[in-house]
């Protein structure tokens, strides 16, 4: 992973592997919202309950990290095939200045410097089960409403993500 000071330049990299403890290092990130090319529906995804941080939570269509190197929009190309399945098209970045802090129920921390994107797909995911438990496509407006809803329920990031989002339906 890409390890950045607090103005966001890059210091050093650090295992992935390593990197998501109690005392997370400010890193460099990337959230997906995927739509689906017909509909305008957004795809969420449930995390695995493998993953090491929030699993079995409701979010974003897919996040990651960018390799030494790559800018977030390389690895939201990469990472969509790897996650989901799926190519992507129409790849924008929609809060390229988005940053978070959150702390799990097991004490692990995310600390991220974490533009966010938006994506189209034609079809349905594949998704990889070490990624994406379940998975489900929602109009833009019963989504805010389902993360108002149940805030527990949902990642953290999401919640913070649609509150900025220009332009998502209300």
């Amino acid at each position: 992973m890409v390890l950045l000071d607090e103005r966001g330049n890059p210091t050093g990299t650090y295992p992935k592997k390593d990197v998501h403890t109690t005392q997370t290092a400010l890193h460099l990130a990337f959230s997906c919202h995927v739509r689906h090319s017909e509909t305008g529906y957004i795809l969420v995804t449930r995390r695995a309950l493998s993953k090491a941080t929030w699993p079995g939570v409701w979010t974003n269509s897919f996040c990651g990290h960018p390799a030494p190197g790559e800018t977030p929009a390389e690895a939201v190309e990469r990472r969509s095939m790897q996650e989901l399945g799926v190519t992507v098209s129409q790849v924008t970045e929609i809060l390229p200045d988005f940053r978070y802090r959150a702390v799990d129920a097991s004490g692990i921390v995310e600390n991220e410097i974490c533009p966010v994107f938006t994506a189209v797909i034609d079809g349905d995911p594949d998704p990889s089960p070490d990624e994406v438990a379940e998975w489900a496509w929602i109009e833009p407006a019963a989504l805010r409403e389902a993360v108002a809803a149940a805030p527990f329920a949902w990642s953290p990031w999401l919640g913070w993500q649609l509150e900025q989002w220009p332009g998502l339906p209300r």
